[in-house]
């Protein structure tokens, strides 16, 4: 008995093997749910750009370029506390003796140009008695101020140097919500450090920074220190210049803001070529066109902005602009933001003309003003401490 066991048991197996493998390659045939997918009802995935893995070759490109600022300046501070004393300054005036201290601060800057012209902020470098350079290969030297803006708070620098790493340019008005962002700087002066995140906004204004805002948002990590660095993509082009953080605590919180590169090369070529920024100048103040003004001056659904000043024999003068009039274009362009127009009106060169539409007393007139060259803004003096 055993034996014919033995003897069917190799076919027996075999048998159940074909079974289960014709089961498996056709249940229909035994009346089970067919294994098959109909591609064509498969819901289809979205395809997505994946970015590489390592963004060194990006740092490695631009990191050379950008330098570390170390800036320091003389503050006459009273000898002894007393002579601060109102009693005592009443007697003896401010002929007081002093001390001299020397304060340091640390920033970051951008090498624009084989010929050693440097961009960085002008909050960094504002009345430093020095300003020394430090560069990625263990350079360093002295740097002269070529000039400032503070209205766009940049300056630019220049060192001489032979073999200097121009960071290559890339275009700032591009760039996406949600593209990759590499900050690199001098944080608390640790050295030179990158951080990474992505671009969270563009075009941020009202922010009570600057005159002239129109700044890039980024979550990526930036200290103090940093101000003056790098924005870069993901590639290692030059998108902004490192400018501020919104901070309760001091440090990074993922809001920092930089200066879109296309702003900062216009203010670079302006003040390397003329000595100063030029912009254009109507010689005006505006106020919003509120919804309660737009009804009174029946342009509700318009958008203009208002005449709230007027600066005697200023460009809008001479060309008849009036108190309380509504401006509703400027040569051509829709007038709904004043920020946005002045704005405009800066890019516009002395001594060209525009065609400014406004309405008065329900009429629509069209004026001609000649720009004009905006004045510099006074100086900020400096509190002795």
């Amino acid at each position: 008995m055993f034996k014919a066991l033995r003897f069917m048991g190799w076919p027996l197996l075999a048998g159940v093997l074909i079974a289960l493998l014709i089961i498996q390659r056709y249940p229909q045939w035994v009346g089970l749910p067919s294994l098959d997918v109909n591609l064509q009802q498969a819901p289809q995935t979205t395809s997505v750009q994946q970015g590489p893995v390592s963004y060194a070759d990006a740092v490695t490109i631009a990191a050379p370029s950008v330098v570390n600022l170390y800036t320091t300046k003389v503050i006459n501070k009273p000898a002894h506390p007393l002579f601060e004393d109102p009693q005592f300054r009443r007697f003896f005036g401010d002929n007081s003796p002093k001390q001299k201290r020397m304060e340091s601060s640390l920033g970051s800057g951008v090498i624009m140009s084989p010929e050693g012209y440097i961009l960085t902020n002008n909050h960094v470098t504002s009345g430093a008695d020095q300003i020394v350079v430090a560069l990625k290969d263990g350079r360093e030297t002295l740097a002269r101020v070529i000039g400032s803006d503070p209205e766009t708070d940049l300056a630019v620098l220049k060192i001489d140097l032979k073999s200097l790493p121009a960071i290559t340019v890339g275009r700032s008005d591009n760039i996406r919500i949600g593209d990759v962002a590499l900050a690199i700087g001098n944080p608390f002066g640790v050295g030179q450090t990158v951080t990474m995140g992505i671009i969270s906004a563009t075009g941020r204004n009202q922010l009570g920074l600057n005159n002239y805002e129109d700044f890039i948002q980024t979550d990526a990590a930036i200290n103090p220190g940093n101000s003056g660095g790098a924005l870069v993509d993901a590639n290692g082009n030059l998108t902004g210049i490192n400018t501020a953080i919104f901070s309760k605590s001091g440090g990074s919180q993922g809001i920092g803001f930089a200066i879109p590169v296309k702003l900062a090369m216009e203010v670079m070529k302006s003040i390397i070529e003329h000595g100063q920024v030029i912009r254009g100048w109507l010689g005006i103040e505006v106020q919003p066109l509120t919804q309660e003004l737009a009804e009174s001056f029946g342009l509700s659904g318009r958008p203009g902005i208002v005449v709230a000043g007027i600066f005697r024999d200023g460009p809008a003068q001479k060309a008849g602009l009036q108190l309380g009039d509504v401006i509703l274009s400027i040569d051509g362009e829709p007038a709904g933001d004043g920020r946005r127009s002045m704005n405009q009106v800066a890019r516009i060169k002395p001594t060209d003309k525009v065609t400014i539409q406004v309405m008065r007393n329900g009429k629509e007139l069209k004026l001609s003003a000649e720009i004009g060259l905006r004045p510099p803004p006074a100086p900020v003096q400096e509190k002795e401490e």
